[in-house]
C-alpha cells in the first residue's frame, strides 16, 4: 500500500548521528526500528519521537550478539513482511594506541561490532529488504578506513573491512531494486569524536543533527546510485 509509512531500520540510534537520524526519520513519517545497547536511552528516544506525532519499535542489543540479530531479522519478517531501509551506524572506537601494544580483547571486539555484526544484519533483513518496492541501505564509515593513520588500527581496519564488504554487496545486487551506499560523516561533533580528538574544539565541527539530515537522504527511495561512497564534507562543498 503506498500510503504506508516507510520502515527504517537505524543502529545506534540512542545517541550521535544515529539518534539524529531516528528522529529525522521519524520527523518526515517513518517507522523507525531503533537499536541500541542502552534501554534508558531508547526510552528517552522514543519520547521524542512520540512527541512528534509518531512512533518507534525500541530494540536494545548489544550487536556482539549473533542471536539476537537473527531474532530481530525474524521478527521484522513476521511483523512487518518487509524493510524499507537499513542505516548501519553503530559503532565503537576501541583502543587507539600502538597497534603492537593492542590487547586481542579490545581489537576482536572492534572487529566485531563495526564489521561481522553488519554482516550479520545484512543476513538477517536482506530477504526483507528485497520485499520493499524501493529498498535503500546506508552504513557509515569513517576517513581513516580511506586514508589510515597512526595509531587508529583496530577501527580503520574494521571500516575499512566494511567499506569492502557493503561495495561488494551494491555490486551484487546492481541489478535489484536494492540500492546500497557508504557514507562518511567525518569530524562530527559527537561523544566519539571527542573520546578520539579530546584536544579538538567540538565548535568547529558540523552537528550530529546537520549530518543526519544528509545520511537519511540515502534510505529515501529517490536515491539512485548505489555502490557509492558519499562524503559529508562533499556535500556542503556542492551545496555552496
Amino acid at each position: 500500500m503506498t500510503d504506508q509509512p516507510r520502515l527504517v531500520l537505524v543502529t545506534g540510534a540512542s545517541r550521535g548521528i544515529g539518534r539524529a537520524a531516528a528522529l529525522h526519520l521519524a520527523r518526515q513519517g517513518d517507522l523507525v526500528i531503533a537499536v541500541a545497547r542502552s534501554k534508558a536511552a531508547l526510552e528517552k528516544l522514543d519520547d521524542e519521537i512520540r512527541a512528534l506525532g509518531n512512533e518507534a519499535v525500541l530494540v536494545p542489543m548489544d550487536l556482539k550478539d549473533a542471536r539476537g540479530i537473527e531474532t530481530l531479522g525474524k521478527v521484522i519478517g513476521e511483523k512487518f513482511g518487509r524493510l524499507d531501509g537499513f542505516v548501519a551506524n553503530a559503532g565503537v572506537l576501541g583502543t587507539l594506541g600502538p597497534l603492537e601494544t593492542c590487547g586481542p580483547r579490545s581489537f576482536e571486539e572492534t572487529i566485531e561490532v563495526n564489521l561481522t555484526a553488519n554482516w550479520r544484519l545484512i543476513r538477517a533483513v536482506a530477504p526483507w529488504l528485497h520485499q520493499s518496492a524501493a529498498p535503500r541501505a546506508v552504513f557509515v564509515t569513517s576517513s581513516v578506513a580511506a586514508s589510515p593513520q597512526a595509531f587508529w588500527g583496530p577501527y580503520q581496519a574494521s571500516k575499512a573491512g566494511l567499506e569492502a564488504m557493503v561495495t561488494g554487496w551494491a555490486d551484487e545486487t546492481e541489478k535489484m531494486a536494492l540500492r546500497v551506499n557508504i557514507f562518511d560523516p567525518g569530524g562530527t561533533r559527537t561523544d566519539m569524536r571527542a573520546a578520539a580528538k579530546p584536544g579538538e574544539d567540538p565548535m568547529t565541527l558540523p552537528t550530529a543533527e546537520a549530518v543526519a539530515a544528509e545520511l537519511v537522504k540515502l534510505v529515501s527511495p529517490d536515491e539512485t546510485r548505489t555502490g557509492a561512497r558519499i562524503r559529508y564534507r562533499d556535500l556542503q562543498t556542492a551545496n555552496g
